[in-house]
């Protein structure tokens, strides 16, 4: 059987041969490793992430698994993979699917690469896979890991993935004889149809329904569906007392508890709140969970909008300080429709942001990111800002470019027979290409000659690591350019 211990210093050089050789990689406080042999030469031979085997200190193993939170660059919209100390795996939501990303990867990538490279396993084994509302830029990735189309599972190493529970916030895309798509009956303020669980989302299957999931968001719930998987809509009824995750209770040692959207109870059925309007309603209706781990606490907002904001506010009255967080994710990709009350009751010593790359969003806000900054928890240090600290994935993410000097291709067919060709005059060489905008299916054609071009030799992901004890918090981005990383670190304050 496997022997596994877990890096206890904060940061470990992993080495190519027991004794000399060159570092190859640096692990992070909390990786999990395997152990391969007994140390030798002061070094002891382990797995861990894409390598088979490194050398390592033996002295910088330990025994305590920590909380990881992977906050996933998937360029426009959200994509979180959640690890806690017994190994539950938790995704919350996915970006776009990988053919409306014009780098043409999501979260389902990631979660390939950890449970194929880092785990050596053929299947992703998910706890819990949480849509946090239904817009296409956070459900996409997760159909990506559940589709079954051989043109899906081709860009997958593992081959299958499997989810115990999928948790959703219960706005959906809605058609029926007369609409084509909407988010179902509205009435005095309130939205009424609200998808619920497995039998709710096999009636909204049927062909004969009145009421009929609609567009790609049924096409992923058919997916949702087949995977077997048990299916719950979560909110938060100020009548009622704070729901959790199932094995994320109040006697769990990780905690994920629901403060968002705010449900009301009319006519005897369960509502949401009409904020106005189609993607106001769908964002302002996100799920927001609070994790909670020994004192630490992580707060997951979704596309929260000012609106929905205000109104879990009035909604928690006397509970504000259930928002209070160590670590939250900016609402909405740092979009600026945001209360700023919001944000001081919170009061985040680190505000993770995930952006894209479609430049007719402009996210992160300038004012935004300012705004999460002083609203944030101020701890100084010997004159120095300890917190509060700002990520960005859409910053933290990098490219190699480069210059083409030649276009090579062999074995071309022409009237002199089948011949290799070389192409150096750049000046006079084209490429056609197809740019395609985040969400679009349909790129559009351009063409620029090669010494106006520039090639993409590379793409550093924006990837922000959080892990914590529950007591000591470490932010984390990789300098892939020297193998090292960018570290912050504070305490709880609860």
């Amino acid at each position: 059987m496997a022997e596994f211990k877990y890096v206890r210093w904060t940061t470990v050089k992993a080495y190519t041969k027991s004794s000399g050789g060159k570092v190859i990689l640096e692990l992070l406080w909390g990786d999990r490793v395997e152990i391969l042999s007994q140390p030798y030469n002061g070094r002891q031979k382990v797995r861990a992430r894409w390598a088979k085997w490194i050398y390592v200190d033996p002295d910088s193993l330990g025994d305590q698994p920590l909380l990881e939170l992977y906050f996933i660059d998937v360029g426009q919209g959200d994509g979180i993979l959640l690890v806690t100390p017994d190994r539950k795996h938790v995704l919350i939501d996915g970006g776009y699917n990988r053919k409306k990303q014009p780098h043409r990867k999501s979260a389902a990538d990631f979660v390939d690469w950890k449970f194929f490279e880092e785990y050596g396993m053929d299947t992703v084994e998910l706890d819990a896979m949480i849509a946090s509302h239904c817009d296409a830029d956070h459900y996409g990735g997760l159909w990506d890991l559940l589709s079954k189309k051989e043109e899906d599972r081709a860009e997958l190493d593992t081959r299958e993935t499997k989810v115990e529970k999928f948790y959703h916030a219960g706005v959906s895309w809605w058609k029926s004889d007369e609409k084509s798509r909407f988010l179902g009956r509205e009435e005095d303020g309130r939205l009424l149809d609200l998808l619920k669980g497995r039998m709710s989302v096999a009636d909204g299957l049927k062909s004969s329904s009145d009421l009929r999931l609609q567009g790609e968001w049924k096409e992923f719930l058919e997916c949702v569906y087949d995977s077997g998987a048990a299916i719950e809509r979560l909110a938060y009824n100020p009548e009622k007392a704070f729901d959790y995750l199932t094995d994320f209770g109040p006697d769990d040692d990780v905690q994920i508890k629901v403060l968002g959207p705010i449900e009301e109870t009319y006519d005897g059925k369960p509502t949401l709140k009409d904020l106005g309007g189609k993607s106001t309603n769908t964002n302002g209706n996100s799920l927001v969970l609070r994790v909670d781990y020994g004192r630490s606490r992580i707060l997951l907002t979704g596309d929260l909008n000012k609106k929905s904001q205000q109104h879990i506010l009035e909604s928690l009255a006397g509970n504000t300080q259930e928002l209070a967080a160590d670590v939250t994710k900016s609402c909405h990709h740092g979009s600026d429709d945001c209360s700023y009350s919001f944000l001081q009751y919170v009061r985040a010593a680190a505000t993770i942001i995930s952006s894209g790359d479609d430049e007719t969003h402009a996210h992160p806000r300038p004012n935004i990111v300012a705004a999460s900054g002083a609203s944030g928890y101020a701890h100084i240090e010997k004159d120095e800002m300890i917190t509060p600290l700002i990520y960005s994935t859409e910053i933290s993410r990098s490219y190699r470019l480069a210059e083409p000097y030649q276009v090579d291709q062999e074995q071309h067919e022409s009237d002199l027979g089948v011949v290799d060709i070389s192409l150096k005059d750049m000046e006079k060489t084209s490429v056609c290409y197809k740019h395609t905008k985040s969400g679009a299916l349909n790129g559009s054609k351009r063409s620029k000659f090669m010494n106006e071009t520039l090639v993409v030799d590379g793409i550093v992901y924006g990837l922000v690591n959080v892990r914590t004890d529950g007591n000591r918090i470490v932010c984390a981005t990789l300098n892939e350019g020297k193998s090292k990383w960018d570290i912050k670190e504070f305490n709880s304050r609860f």
